[in-house]
């Protein structure tokens, strides 16, 4: 039976951390508070919408935290994402590649559904391919490329 190395279980660990953050990241975009969604983020984080996002009002990528809270308030404000606004985004099928100790990239599979109070309905989805960093309190989004389709 092969022993488990310490620096493997550290990967280990830190896969389940960063699921964690793709999970947590798309439940407070649509129902938590933008002060926490900031804490996902890295100070520099970028965050890069499809060219043709298949939802109005996504704008073009997004630089720093307060740029990305911003985006994600405008979008809020227009209802189509955020409380009340019968929006869902659901992840699935990460995989996760480990660049060092404090660097990794991820795939996440995304779809987003509308009118999930009533008879939810897929309005687009695709995937996200991040890079991820590790902040003194954790592991944080470094960058987001999201492509549609």
């Amino acid at each position: 039976m092969a022993t488990i190395t310490e620096d493997e279980l550290r990967w280990l660990a830190d896969q389940l951390e960063i699921r964690n953050l793709v999970a947590r990241l798309a439940q407070l975009a649509d129902t938590g508070d933008l002060s926490d969604y900031a804490r996902c983020f890295a100070a520099d984080a970028v965050w890069v919408p499809p060219a043709d996002a298949g939802v109005a009002g996504v704008g073009g990528a997004q630089a720093g935290i307060d740029d990305i809270v911003a985006g994600a308030q405008s979008r809020r404000d227009l209802g189509i994402q955020g409380p009340g606004s019968n929006t869902r985004h659901v992840v699935s099928v990460t995989t996760l590649q480990r660049v060092d100790a404090s660097h990794a990239l991820g795939r996440t599979y995304w779809r987003y559904y509308v009118h999930t109070n009533a008879q939810p309905q897929l309005l687009t989805m695709g995937h996200y391919d991040d890079r991820f960093i590790r902040g003194p309190a954790g592991w944080l989004l470094a960058r987001r490329e999201t492509t549609r389709g």
